[in-house]
This record gives C-alpha cells, structure tokens and sequence, in this order.
C-alpha cells in the first residue's frame, strides 16, 4: 500500500483541494485506483498523472465535461485537433470581450464618464445586431473566395453620383464605403447613423484617418443616435431631402420597420432613390435550389416549400408597406453564389432554409447529408446566394 495516496495527498502533490479531488471522481475523470480498508479512496502514481493534464487541461479552458468526454476517456484523441479547437473557441471568445470592452469604452467617454441604463441598452443592442452581422459575413467570405468583394457589388449597384446628399441609416462598419473608399466621386456628402458602442466607431475612426483620400469636396460623418428615438429623426430632419437613402440590414432590427420606413421616406428628395433590404426580400434562388436537390434524392421538399410561400407571403405585405410611401418600387437582384467542399459547411448553410422545421432537419439529417456527399462527389458545391434589394421612389 506504500505506493498508494490518500486523496489528501494527491492533492497536495498536484497543489489543489481535497474538495476538487472529490468533484473529479463525482464527474467521471478521476476515478481511485483502490479503496483502503476504511472505505477511503486511494490513488496511484498513474492517477497522478491524470490529475496533472485535467489540471493543465482546466487551465487552457476546457470545462470539465470536455475533458471527460473528449481526452480522458478517450486514448484516440488527435491532440493537435482537440488543442486547435480549443485555440479557435478561445479566439473567438477573445474577440467578443474585446469588441465589448471597446463599445463600454465609447459609451463612457461620450456620455462623460457618468452613463445611465440608456447608454447600457444600447450597447446590448448594438452588440447583439453587430453580432448578427458579423457571424453572417464572416461565413460568406469564407464561402466566396474569388468572387467580387460583396460591398463593392452593392456600391456598384447604388450608382452614387458626384453631388450625391446620402443618408445611411444603421452604417455599422460601413463596407459599402470603405471597400470603394477610392471610387466615391467627388462632392458626395455621407451622413451615417448608428448605435454608440457599435462597430460604427471603429468607421468614425477609419473616417478621420482616411478623409485627405477621399475626392475633392467629398465628406462623411458619422452621428450616434439610436433610430428608434424621436430625437434622431429630428436631427436627420435637420438636413432633409437626401438624394440617397442606404437603409441595410436594419429595418428588420428596429422596433418598427413601417413607422422607421415612413419616416425615412419624408426626408428622400422627391427625385431620390432609397435602397433597402431585408424588408420581405427573399431568397428565392437559395432555397429553390435546395427544393429541386432534395426532389433529386427523392427527399420530402414540402418544409422548403412551405419556407418559400412563407418568404413570398411575407414579400407581399412589404410590399403594400412599401406602396403607402413610394411610387416606384424596384427590386435590384445580386448574385452571389458561396462555395463549398464540406458537409459540415453545406448543412450550417442549409440550416437556416428550415428554421421553422428543426424536427424535419433531424430526422432527415442523414438522407439530407448523403444527398450532399453526392453533389460534392462530383466537385465543389456552389449554391446560390442572391440577395435583393429594394430600390424605392416617392
């Protein structure tokens, strides 16, 4: 029994508590080698060794279920993949700390250091909508390679003229400018809106740096203001009759979409144009090709069906929205198709197709996933992605 530990002394070898010792063995990663004849646990010097890699393993952010049922039980485990992983999940986690210490930053300094439940809300809201956003585009550049920038297939399509008076409401990070910071003619003034906190303040930022670059007689700034509130809409009341209203990604965001409409349209210059999105467009091109893949492998496509009646039901009411304030209601269609060479990457893409049957996706994943298998047996994946914009007159 010389060779044996009490879990006292594991413990103190291994410089924890006795008390974690305990929850080890309760969690199934450390279970004693032996009892004593009192009934107490005993440990060997190969426990020892396990007890050091969960404790170096806790170190490096695994939670105790992970290393349990990927690492302790498991002698297969590829380590540089499980430590890979975990590098991945902790950068991602890194980057969300930081953009939320930088958005408490702002608000603190532009309400003087003395910031109410207000300025909160609203760096809640702009996390959760920058969030939105970015897990969105970050997947589309990872599927687009080689294709046109995104936002330079925007800017191309908004046409902006020299003289231009562009209202952008919900600027966040402003691509549709920056990627075309050089193409922007001259004479153009650019006022964006959005949250504090949001990533419309590393635009600012990019604005102040980057303003000697832009053409001759050409500004944008950028204003703090939450489209929700009555006061903003009086400051960009201030400057009304915009030849250009940019409103992406945002009417859907805010608490009402036809009174932000509405309102949006009395400040258009009555020979203006606004452009917006997600407003009942639909992806008709996307989920049409999954209707006729799945009729292709004999799978039941009447849940995507139902999603596009759904999309096109959804379009027609915006659409009536949309007539009480414009005369002229165009719908401007850009392709983008993604790229895949993944099952993995092909059902994260498909999984939104069918938010409203997540039982169906289920039940049907494997079918689902040998009809991929096949596809991308052939080569690469490419789906389309077109979006829609709608191009609005008064």
């Amino acid at each position: 029994m010389n060779d044996k530990m009490t879990s006292g002394e594991i413990a103190k070898k291994a410089g924890i508590s006795q008390k974690a010792i305990r929850l080890y063995d309760e969690k199934g990663l450390l279970k004693p080698s032996d009892y004593s004849e009192g009934n107490y646990r005993l440990y060997d010097n190969e426990s020892l060794l396990v007890l050091e890699k969960i404790i170096a393993l806790k170190q490096i952010g695994f939670s105790l279920e992970e290393i349990r049922d990927n690492l302790v039980g498991s002698k297969n485990t590829n380590i540089l993949d499980t430590l890979q992983e975990q590098i991945n999940m902790m950068e991602a986690k890194k980057y969300e700390l930081e953009k939320a210490i930088t958005r408490m930053k702002a608000v603190i300094a532009r309400s003087n250091g003395e910031p109410d439940w207000d300025d909160v809300a609203e760096v809640l809201k702009s996390m959760q909508q920058d969030q939105n956003r970015d897990d969105i585009h970050f997947f589309s550049l990872e599927h687009t390679k080689g294709e046109t920038d995104w936002y330079v297939k925007i800017y191309e399509s908004l046409n902006v003229k020299p003289g231009e008076k562009v209202l952008d409401l919900g600027c966040g990070y402003a691509k549709v400018w920056r990627n075309s910071w050089d193409d922007i003619p001259e004479n153009v003034k650019v006022y964006g809106y959005d949250l504090a906190g949001s990533w419309a303040d590393d635009f600012a930022q990019f604005v102040k740096d980057n303003s000697d670059k832009l053409s001759d007689g050409t500004s944008i700034e950028v204003n703090f203001e939450d489209l929700d509130k009555t006061e903003t809409w009086k400051h960009i009341e201030a400057d009304r009759d915009y030849t250009m209203i940019i409103a992406h990604y945002v009417a859907d965001m805010l608490g009402d979409s036809e009174e932000f409409i509405s309102k949006a349209a009395s400040v258009l210059a009555n020979d203006g144009v606004m452009s917006l999105n997600a407003f009942g467009t639909v992806p008709k091109a996307h989920l049409q090709y999954w209707i006729d893949a799945f009729e292709e492998f004999e799978i039941n496509s009447n849940p995507l069906k139902e999603e596009l009646k759904s999309y096109e039901e959804t379009k027609d009411r915006s659409v009536e929205i949309l007539k009480k304030y414009f005369t002229s209601i165009e719908e401007v269609v850009l392709p983008s198709p993604f790229t895949f060479d993944n099952v993995e990457d092909v059902l994260k893409d498909l999984t939104p197709c069918l938010k409203n049957h997540a039982s169906f996706l289920e039940v049907n994943q494997s079918k689902i996933s040998k009809c991929i298998e096949n596809k991308l047996s052939e080569g690469v994946m490419k789906i389309p992605h077109d979006s829609a914009f709608w191009r609005l007159r008064k």
